[in-house]
């Protein structure tokens, strides 16, 4: 379904109020997977499925909007869609089966991120294919500052994001069980070195397409990653001690927060 400018625009704001509930709420309750996984959350499944069917719908259902545009062609558009699809052809494709050990996700957190990546999915995929204005996004457009800027943050926060999941699963040797603190790349500033570079890399995505979705795409990845990357601050702090200390760490944003 295809909505006219003004409905997009609600969809927008109802993201956007969404968005700052989800901020403070995950400040009060901790989502249950990974580093916290809870049984709170219901019944959970393989760590690595969960991941693939939570990514992977964005892709498609971006792919989908691409492969109905009479815009598929244009050259800008193009580039925000492979570069989107780069993104998320790792996370959907790649990434999941990195992953190491045997842990699981609750299904109930599974299912939420399932809704909105497709939300997430159908918001850029209307705007670059379908509502942006006729000849926004003309070749001009690879000249402005926009372009360049948010492109070459984009790629730098990819590079943080995926050099940090590999410090991360690098941290032990087969059979050790033992926990340590990330200190390499990032993490020498941040505990969640992988989060910073994603909404690096989104906040790249808002700026090269210069574009309301975009930016409730990185409005949205801060209110779900800055209070979790709280959550794995006080975690480390609590969990390394006297380590923790030896360095002035901060939680997301360098020499920030």
């Amino acid at each position: 379904m295809i909505l006219n400018l003004e409905q997009f625009n609600g969809l927008l704001i109802i993201m956007a109020i969404t968005a700052l509930i989800v901020f403070i709420g995950l400040y009060y309750v901790e989502a249950g997977y990974g580093k916290m996984i809870s049984n709170k959350w219901g019944p959970a499944i393989n760590n690595k499925l969960a991941w693939f069917l939570m990514e992977c719908p964005v892709f498609f259902v971006l792919l989908y909007f691409w492969a109905h545009s009479s815009r598929q062609w244009d050259i800008v558009p193009l580039i925000f869609f492979l570069l989107f699809e780069l993104h998320y052809f790792q996370r959907s494709f790649i990434f999941p089966f990195l992953l190491k050990g045997k842990g699981k996700m609750p299904v109930s957190i599974m299912a939420m991120g399932i809704l909105f990546n497709t939300i997430n999915g159908y918001m850029q995929g209307e705007w670059i294919f379908f509502l942006s204005p006729d000849g926004m996004y003309s070749p001009e457009w690879l000249k402005t500052p926009q372009f360049i800027i948010g492109t070459i943050l984009f790629i730098l926060g990819m590079f943080i994001n995926m050099h940090s999941d590999y410090v991360i699963r690098h941290l032990r040797v087969k059979g050790d069980t033992k926990h340590y603190l990330p200190k390499k790349g990032m993490y020498k500033y941040v505990t969640s070195a992988n989060y910073f570079g994603e909404i690096v890399e989104w906040i790249g995505f808002t700026i090269l397409t210069w574009s309301w979705s975009g930016a409730m795409f990185a409005i949205w990845t801060m209110a779900n990653l800055v209070p979790r990357a709280n959550s794995i601050y006080k975690k480390y702090k609590k969990e390394f001690g006297d380590e923790f200390y030896e360095r002035p760490l901060k939680r997301i944003f360098p020499f920030i927060y």
